[in-house]
């Protein structure tokens, strides 16, 4: 990290209010608040009455302001798990269009993109690895504390944006207790930027290889009590392969009222028209011959992803005296989907048309007694997806075949404490409630037949973690935790039975340990953030595609997800005077995932998430602002089906970026795969594959991508 960069000295949790700077900080920016709600600052943080630094936590050694990098190292310090910080101010020096390239040096994550921008997939810890690419689950997607994932877990089309992001916290696997959360990946908070804390009037561009062309301008305000900040962003893309294009407007607005000294208010819009050709899944054969075809049936049957997405959400925040807040937030969304997805006349054609209402709220009390943080939660969501499912002639009629009117409901209460019950030790232990339904209503219309399975799913999942200061700089952590994760609404409709039947809700424990911190010799410093994990579960949901666009799903005996994550990074001074550096970056994730014991699969390896992934990068940097280096991706093999019959090969790519900043604006330039590697993104889950089965998505070939950004 650079020397403007190093991690601010922190204090005890029961002087850190007295702090001006951070009285400043809770006047002036929720988002900020939100995040020191989430995590209180400085608690097991004193290694003796002098003042402790703690461990840095951000991605990159990018800049950050003081306000961003104080939340920041509020959440991570209290939280005894992988927890990993993205800086928004880093996206705009290289090429982001996608989840994929805003989470790349996130360990624990596979993120993928084999379409244009909105199509990634995304896992954690070993979520989703299944056929149902078109319904991630398994992370709890938020905006400013606020849920975007629906009531049934269902992150399905969801149009996040990751350069709306100020800086996103990722907490993996149960450290998203948090946020209410216990599903095997964890959560992602999307903290969106205000004109109140910084963020600047900025006009971004950028375009380059297969036409992609892109601008964002944001514009914001403050007047007294009152601020505002919108963005209007439009996106085009041809895309890599044939039937690939893709069109994208967006609109994203907040605007804050300071309520006197102790309440502040926000509302957030957010405004979003998706449209996105899909080019389908080609055989082996096909990919080796020409990755940047289209699918046949793509083609002739015109797959497309269109989304309608738009978003209305307020966040109020009263700090009732100098140790205690409660927070409220409420937020409601309407999402329309236009989906043809399978073409294989005269026996089978699927359009999705159908629209989904969100509804969820928040409520948050914090209170400071002595040596103790008490955190009390409640999220409640509601989600209803009406519409059908549709026989389809391209560009002509669409026949009803299926009418939909599916519902779900979720109410998480959560409870935790951190407790600092000796000068280098903190407890956190805690616990959810959750009680959740889902209901099916699902009508042929030919012959008027109605599928109605629901069901309830209720759990209580207890948390408790240990936080030791091994030394001012240097953190031990270790937890051990209940995992619950309901069923989503798309995984009861797909049910492999085909009845009333539901499906069980997946159960588990995970133990994790780890450390975090830096070193700091003179003029050049280390930092590292490493966690190992071992989850034993049962019941896991998971879905296989007898033919694309079509998963049945199921739930199995026992799995195990278990690996080992880490970030190293450094910035390391190659001259006297510290102007020139060398800044490597290093995410390393080891996977284990497999079936235990299963009557259908043995101990087999589960398909979708490689057995390792490395991305890093080797930067020069320049005191003048000047940067270049090598990028890297080494990706280990994958099966693409549960009896571990196909194989993915492994691949490398190299790239490198180089950029230039200065007080007022920003260029970058950046190349992908460089050796024009034909590898595979990601593919479809089956059963079973055979070796002509059409399932495989062809990634990026080499690519050049240039951006420039002006403050003003």
């Amino acid at each position: 990290m650079p020397n403007d960069a190093r991690p601010t000295p922190a204090r005890p949790a029961a002087a850190l209010t007295q702090l001006p700077e951070l009285r400043t900080m809770l006047s002036r920016s929720p988002a900020v608040l939100s995040a020191l709600v989430l995590g209180p600052c400085a608690i097991a943080q004193a290694q003796s009455p002098q003042e402790a630094q703690l461990p840095p936590i951000v991605i990159t050694a990018e800049r950050e302001t003081d306000q961003v990098r104080k939340a920041l190292t509020a959440e991570q310090a209290v939280t005894p798990g992988a927890v990993t910080l993205v800086d928004g101010e880093a996206l705009r020096q290289r090429n982001v269009t996608s989840l994929a390239d805003m989470l790349r040096y996130v360990p624990g994550l596979w993120a993928a993109s084999g379409s244009t921008g909105d199509s990634s997939f995304l896992s954690s810890r070993g979520s989703n690895l299944d056929a149902t690419n078109y319904d991630g689950n398994g992370i709890k997607l938020l905006q400013d504390g606020l849920p975007v994932t629906a009531a049934d877990g269902n992150n399905h089309n969801r149009d996040v944006d990751p350069l709306s992001a100020r800086y996103a916290i990722v907490a993996r696997g149960a450290n998203a207790l948090t946020y209410g959360a216990s599903t095997l990946g964890g959560a992602i908070d999307f903290i969106t930027p205000t004109a109140r804390d910084g963020a600047p009037n900025e006009l971004l561009l950028n375009g380059g290889s297969h036409g992609q062309r892109q601008a964002r301008i944001t514009l914001g305000t403050v007047a007294g009590a009152f601020d505002a900040l919108v963005t209007a962003e439009g996106k085009r893309s041809d895309g890599y392969r044939d039937h690939h294009r893709q069109e994208r407007s967006g609109l994203y607005a907040n605007a804050g009222w300071q309520l006197g000294d102790a309440v502040r208010t926000r509302f957030y819009a957010t405004a979003i028209d998706n449209d996105q050709q899909l080019p389908g899944a080609l055989t082996r054969d096909e990919w080796r011959a020409n990755p940047r075809q289209a699918q046949a049936a793509a083609l002739a049957g015109d797959y497309q992803y269109n989304v309608k997405t738009w978003r209305l959400a307020n966040k109020t925040t009263w700090d009732i005296d100098a140790n205690s807040s409660l927070t409220a937030g409420l937020s409601y969304e309407e999402q329309q989907l236009y989906h043809p997805i399978v073409y294989a006349p005269p026996f089978f054609s699927l359009l999705i048309d159908t629209e989904q209402r969100n509804l969820g709220g928040t409520l948050r009390y914090q209170r400071r007694i002595g040596e103790h943080d008490l955190l009390v939660g409640l999220n409640a969501g509601l989600t209803t997806v009406k519409g059908g499912n549709y026989g389809y002639e391209p560009g002509g009629a669409a026949t009803l075949s299926t009418q939909v009117d599916n519902r779900a409901d979720s109410l998480e209460l959560f409870v935790m404490d951190r407790w600092q019950f000796a000068a280098d030790w903190t407890a956190v232990y805690g616990a959810q409630a959750v009680s959740s339904r889902r209901e099916i209503r699902n009508t042929t219309v030919s012959s008027g037949a109605l599928r109605n399975p629901e069901d309830g799913y209720h759990s209580i999942n207890p948390r408790v973690g240990l936080i030791h200061q091994l030394a001012p700089t240097v953190q031990l952590f270790a937890n051990l935790s209940r995992l619950y994760e309901a069923p989503t609404l798309y995984e009861l409709e797909d049910d492999v039975r085909g009845d009333q039947s539901t499906l069980e809700a997946m159960k588990g424990t995970v133990l994790e340990v780890g450390t975090r911190g830096t070193h700091d010799a003179g003029r050049s410093q280390w930092h590292w953030d490493v966690a190992v994990y071992y989850a034993r579960l049962r019941d896991e949901i998971l879905s296989r595609a007898p033919v694309p666009g079509v998963s049945l799903s199921t739930n199995v005996d026992g799995t195990v997800h278990a690996g080992v994550e880490a970030l190293l990074g450094a910035s390391l001074a190659i001259d006297d005077a510290g102007a020139h550096r060398v800044e490597p970056l290093l995410n390393l994730t080891v996977n284990h995932f497999r079936f235990k014991g299963d009557a259908d699969y043995g101990n087999n390896r589960l398909p979708a998430a490689p057995t390792y992934a490395v991305r890093g990068e080797l930067l020069y940097r320049h005191a003048s602002g000047f940067f270049a280096g090598p990028t890297f991706d080494l990706v280990g093999r994958r099966y693409a089906d549960f009896a571990n019959t196909y194989t993915v090969d492994r691949y490398t790519l190299w790239g490198l970026r180089a950029g230039l900043t200065r007080d007022h604006w920003e260029l970058y330039a950046e190349a992908r795969n460089l050796a024009d590697r034909n590898y595979v993104s990601l593919f479809s889950v089956q059963d079973r594959a055979e070796s002509n089965a059409a399932i495989l998505t062809p990634g990026e070939p080499r690519s050049v991508y240039v951006g420039a950004r002006f403050k003003f």
